[in-house]
């Protein structure tokens, strides 16, 4: 049982990760950022770097990991939102 906990809760950080596809997607197809909430995608870079810090120092890789592709993904929206703030 430990060991389905324990991949269900990596799987939850991939599904996690795949949820900013579609957003940096629309950005990239309207070359458009109007409806993005900078604040909000920062804050959710800094939650993440956290969660990456944290399972480095604690030795959580399945932490550290899962939130380093959180973070990516989040990332990418985040620059690509900056990019195309104006439009």
């Amino acid at each position: 049982m430990k060991e389905i906990v324990t991949f269900l809760f990596g799987l939850g950080f991939v599904f996690n990760a795949s949820l900013f596809v579609p957003q940096a997607i629309k950005i990239i197809k309207t070359k458009s950022a109007r409806n993005i909430s900078l604040i909000t995608f920062v804050g959710f870079n800094i939650i993440q770097l956290n969660g990456v810090l944290y399972g480095y120092y604690y030795k959580d890789l399945i932490l550290m990991y899962g939130n380093l592709i959180s973070f990516i993904g989040c990332g990418t929206v985040t620059l690509l939102a900056i990019y195309y703030r104006k439009g």
